[in-house]
């Protein structure tokens, strides 16, 4: 007998697993961690920007303040995570040369694979802690994660 879950994913979490989530999954999509803060130069023509909500997501707030960042960058296109005041997700994208909707779409994309490695991890988590043992683990070429989990 086998059972399949699909998981609707809500990210409700502190900073720090924000953040574990995020730079575990931009790497894989070619982003690096950007040491310093976004910077507007008034000599520079500035760069096409655009804010994306992250839809069921929030961090806790006792955990972190609303003036905590990641910064990762791409072939020019810099992402900017950060908690809103309400306390949710927030994702700034900026790029020259790029249109808001490019921009949204490589968003999107980075959304879907921070959200994809916060949901894994926590699956795992909570199935090890449930003493669950995982059979087996497959990632189909659509980035579909299968687990398989021995339920005695």
């Amino acid at each position: 007998m086998s059972t399949v879950l699909v998981i609707t994913p809500l990210i409700i979490a502190n900073w720090s697993v924000i953040s574990a989530a995020v730079l575990g999954a931009v790497g894989t999509l070619g982003f690096t961690a950007v040491a310093e803060a976004l910077h507007d130069d008034l000599h520079e023509t500035r760069p096409t920007r655009t804010e994306i909500d992250i839809e069921d997501s929030e961090i806790l707030e006792a955990a972190a303040g609303t003036d905590q960042q990641i910064v990762v960058e791409r072939d020019g296109v810099r992402a900017v995570f950060s908690r809103d005041a309400r306390g949710a997700l927030r994702l700034c994208m900026e790029g020259k040369g790029h249109s808001k909707s490019q921009l949204q779409q490589i968003g999107e994309e980075l959304i879907g694979r921070v959200t994809q490695q916060y949901v894994y991890h926590r699956v795992v988590t909570e199935l090890q802690e449930k003493n669950k043992v995982i059979v087996s683990e497959e990632v189909s070429a659509d980035r579909t994660v299968k687990i398989r989990v021995r339920n005695w």
